[in-house]
């Protein structure tokens, strides 16, 4: 019987094992990035920015902005799933472009 084989990867490792194909245009965005807009004005508790395993969003406190690091994004559509005032728009990369899965 051969020992069974276990790896444990942090979603971290999980995510250097990735590879991009950058998208020339953003396929990530908010539709109100203003100071006004939902996640400056309404949302306490920005699920984008503690949900998203990539850390494609950053809340700038000083600037009163989420900012969308868009390079970053795995496309799991976490983000779009838990923004409360869908405030998040995502158009999939072109074919050919975007995440290829190492790991399924």
């Amino acid at each position: 019987m051969k020992p069974e084989l276990k790896v444990d990867m942090t979603v971290e490792a999980k995510l250097g094992t990735l590879e991009w194909k950058k998208s020339p245009e953003a396929h990530i965005s908010l539709r109100d990035d203003s100071p006004a807009a939902p996640c400056a004005a309404k949302c306490q508790d920005k699920p984008c920015v503690t949900v998203c395993p990539a850390k494609v969003y950053e809340w700038e406190p000083d600037h009163k902005k989420v900012v969308v690091n868009y390079e970053n994004c795995i496309e799991c559509g976490a983000c779009r799933m838990l923004c409360p005032y869908d405030n998040i728009v995502c158009d999939w990369p072109l074919g050919g472009m975007g995440v290829k899965y190492k790991y399924g």
